[in-house]
């Protein structure tokens, strides 16, 4: 029986503005999104936003707090998530991609200067109760 898994999505905010990159792999290979990934067995969201933030981006990140939650379906791929998108802040390093094989490039965003083309989740969160005050937060 196939099982939705829980994915996290984190804003890392920094001066007004939040690290987006660019997928790259088999799964949203091409579209842009926040750093993020599959939750782990025993993991907390936050355990999860600092493990993925750091391998994906190499950023420590502060004041790990809920954002979000989307249902996505991907039947493309037979694969149905549900994400929790976690809002942090920016605490040190700089962004690097630590994970060539899935991830192109990076930029600091903000909400009046998304990507094209944006990762299927987030055709859910903009339209969501939540996109408010994740803008608030920036």
């Amino acid at each position: 029986m196939n099982r939705p898994g829980v994915g996290v999505g984190v804003f890392i905010f920094k001066s007004g503005k939040f690290l987006m990159l660019e997928r790259q792999g088999a799964h949203g290979a091409g579209s842009w999104s926040v750093p993020g990934g599959w939750m782990e067995y025993g993991e907390s969201f936050e355990e999860t936003a600092r493990r993925e933030v750091m391998e994906e981006v190499g950023l420590k990140i502060k004041n790990i707090r809920f954002g979000a939650v989307t249902n996505n379906v991907f039947p493309e791929d037979n694969i149905h998530s549900v994400t929790i998108w976690i809002l942090s802040d920016y605490e040190s390093g700089e962004p690097k991609v630590g994970v060539p094989d899935k991830i192109s490039d990076l930029k600091w965003c903000d909400f009046d200067s998304l990507p094209q083309s944006l990762f299927k989740p987030w055709d859910e969160l903009l339209s969501s109760q939540f996109i408010d005050k994740i803008k608030e937060s920036a």
